[in-house]
């Protein structure tokens, strides 16, 4: 059976990291770009203590400069770093995890991504991160061909599942979907995300 990789981001509190753990999440991303979510690095590694072993910790930016992504890992230890593509410098080993918006041009910007390989990861999402807007799910399914795609937009524990029968992604990422307020997770909707995403899964056979 194909298991989607699950990433729950835009973690602002114990709260939030807590029931994403509980819940079985994969991935946990802690935004340091300008956001109703955005943390600094110290509250983000005050977070992560409580997350156990085996879930990803990821620091996620938008567009940001060498300096920052330095600055922000001298203080917190992420295992992926996640920007817009073209924004992710030398990060001395560190895995990336590059993100790519909707766009007529995203496949011959894909193109020159992967490199003619299927197996790099990447995020694929709208012009705008965390405003809940969903991408063209048939265009998406032609994105995740061409990798180990992470669709996000718009995705909550209602739609995800059609999302995922159509896309057949990677895995999916997920943040206001999963909130009862701007910037505050809900627990009962993170259960509910990840329950629809195993139960999603089950139909799907390995692509």
């Amino acid at each position: 059976m194909t298991r989607i990789h699950i990433k729950i981001c835009g973690i602002t509190d114990a709260g939030g990291a807590a029931a994403a753990a509980e819940a079985g999440a994969d991935s946990v991303g802690f935004v340091f770009a300008p956001s109703l979510r955005q943390i600094t690095p110290q509250e983000a590694t005050r977070l992560a203590v409580r997350l156990p072993e085996g879930i990803d910790r990821v620091a996620v930016f938008f567009r940001p400069t060498v300096t920052e992504i330095t600055q922000a890992l001298g203080v917190f230890e992420a295992e992926i770093v996640q920007a817009d593509h073209g924004y992710l410098h030398d990060l001395d080993g560190k895995r990336v995890l590059a993100v790519f918006r909707e766009s007529e041009g995203v496949h011959a910007e894909l193109d020159a991504y992967v490199g003619g390989t299927t197996d790099r990861r990447f995020v694929y999402e709208g012009p705008r991160s965390g405003v809940g807007r969903t991408v063209d799910w048939a265009r998406a399914f032609g994105v995740a061909r061409r990798g180990q795609v992470t669709l996000a937009g718009g995705l909550d524990p209602d739609n995800v599942g059609e999302a995922i029968r159509t896309v057949c992604p990677f895995g999916v990422d997920v943040s206001s979907g999963v909130e009862s307020k701007p910037g505050v997770k809900d627990p009962g909707r993170i259960r509910a995300f990840v329950e629809a995403v195993r139960e999603a899964e089950k139909g799907l056979v390995g692509t």
